[in-house]
């Protein structure tokens, strides 16, 4: 008798004749915009900082901007320095502009097609939200860092 697989879970490459996440391509082209003016320009002048920042709470998106412009400019130790996820999202929408390059070129579509079962998808929460606070703790421990606002990029020049 064959029972079914409870953790389940298809990872198939379609090609599509049109843009089915169309929102995500302009997403992309508008992040790697403002990873290379950061790149360029440096940092924003505004504070992008959650309150409970200056009281030494750290959260696991703290030192990501910077993380992402040090990996713009090849820095890839000081960025993993700062925020692991910084690396990490500058790769994922590198990926995502090179498929809307590749759809718009060939008018066809690169799309992953992801199907979980109910039982994958519990387990993928469940490591997504352990990783996630990994990551607290890792940022935590590197509070003092984070919060030195004296760091100025004049120091780590473009070229």
């Amino acid at each position: 008798m064959n029972t079914p697989t409870t953790h389940r879970l298809a990872v198939r490459l379609t090609i599509e004749p049109r843009d089915p996440y169309r929102w995500v391509t302009l997403g992309a082209t508008g992040l790697v915009t403002l990873a290379v003016a950061m790149a360029v320009f440096g940092l924003p002048p505004i504070d992008l900082h959650p309150p409970t920042h200056w009281f030494g709470i750290m959260d696991p998106l703290c030192g990501g901007t910077r993380a992402a412009r040090y990996t713009v400019l090849g820095q890839w130790a000081a960025a993993w320095n700062y925020n692991p996820l910084g690396i990490l999202a500058v790769l994922a929408v590198s990926a995502l502009l090179l498929r809307g390059a590749v759809g718009l070129v060939t008018c066809r579509w690169p799309t992953l097609r992801v199907t979980w079962s109910p039982r994958a998808r519990q387990i993928m929460i469940a490591v997504a939200v352990i990783l996630v606070v990994l990551l607290e703790v890792r940022q935590q421990g590197r509070a003092e860092l984070l919060m030195d606002d004296t760091f100025t990029f004049v120091d780590y020049p473009l070229f």
